[in-house]
């Protein structure tokens, strides 16, 4: 979440009047993310996050997102569920950009992350998957390993920003894609995945989870590449060290509901690499890119290289607790 585009008190009014959520009492924008620009909207009727859509999301790809929103909803899942204005549809245009309201979870995500969120965390991703094989329409991963190399090659167009960060960090990223993508398996489960599933995008009310938030990098994908992502967000420890007895209970969370085959866990190691590379390439990427005067948290890329050779050295599953 972020703030890129101000909105003023006039367009908020003009674009509230369109639904039947009661008047405004109060709204600010929130600073984390880097991706859209996000307010916490406050009415008479509750409390609702308003997103505005910036230039990475696809405004023919919103109504994919907002779709499989309203569907893991009402297949019980705990996440924002989009919300309709007077046409019966939650997508709208604001202050030049793509725009829906969604209602509010309460809760807190985990600032420091303890081996009892691990659990809940593994049951609720294998949740969201058991929920999506019934939302048909698909959508292609567009940060997949196909868009790495092109990743790489639009931030060395500014070799020097990227050598000021971290000297041979280029080369470096080349020589592990040169190695992963090659490997990346073709023929494990697919399906609807968060692929962001970052501390910051699930809530927890004391020891139990309450939601799933932030759906925007959703796709249809390898299943157990949305483990490997959960793995490089949640599993490491602040010193970047890898903790394996998270990883062991996240595991375990998951396949309390829906077991790994012997071919997901052997494709831990590399769906973990491709994990680590992707955030190191989209960070580094907004590292050199972020308009100085952007609300927005920037994300260290360097973070994601040394979890990425980490996964590198992993042998098999046993390196993730398996």
């Amino acid at each position: 979440m972020a703030v890129y585009t101000d909105v003023s008190d006039e367009a908020l009014s003009a674009f509230l009047a369109d639904y039947d959520i009661g008047g405004l009492v109060a709204f600010r924008g929130i600073a984390e993310g880097v991706e859209n620009s996000n307010f916490s909207l406050r009415t008479t009727t509750g409390d609702y996050i308003l997103t505005l859509y910036e230039k990475r999301v696809d405004p023919l790809e919103l109504p994919w997102f907002l779709g499989l929103m309203r569907h893991l909803a009402a297949a019980g899942l705990s996440c924002p569920l989009p919300v309709a204005g007077s046409d019966g549809e939650p997508l709208r245009e604001l202050c030049g950009r793509p725009a829906a309201i969604t209602t509010f979870l309460p809760g807190v995500w985990p600032r420091r992350i303890k081996l009892d969120h691990c659990r809940p965390l593994g049951a609720a991703l294998a949740r969201l998957h058991l929920a999506g094989r019934t939302y048909a329409p698909r959508r292609a991963n567009t940060l997949g390993p196909t868009s790495w190399t092109r990743l790489l090659d639009l931030s060395l167009a500014r070799p020097e920003a990227v050598e000021a960060l971290s000297p041979g960090l280029g080369g470096t990223l080349r020589a592990a894609l040169d190695a992963i993508v090659p490997a990346w398996p073709r023929d494990l489960p697919t399906g609807h995945i968060h692929a962001d599933l970052f501390p910051d995008n699930v809530f927890f009310l004391g020891a139990h989870l309450s939601g799933l938030i932030d759906f925007y990098f959703a796709c249809t994908d390898i299943l157990a590449y949305d483990i490997a992502i959960c793995l490089n967000a949640w599993c490491f420890e602040p010193d970047l060290s890898f903790n394996i007895s998270r990883a062991r209970t996240l595991l375990a969370g998951y396949e309390s509901l829906r077991p790994l085959s012997a071919a997901e866990r052997s494709a831990l190691p590399v769906l973990s690499q491709g994990a680590a590379m992707r955030f190191t390439l989209t960070r580094l990427y907004d590292w050199i890119n972020t308009p100085s005067g952007a609300m927005v948290t920037r994300k260290d890329p360097r973070d994601y290289l040394r979890r990425l050779r980490f996964h590198l050295a992993a042998g098999d599953e046993r390196a993730y607790g398996l």
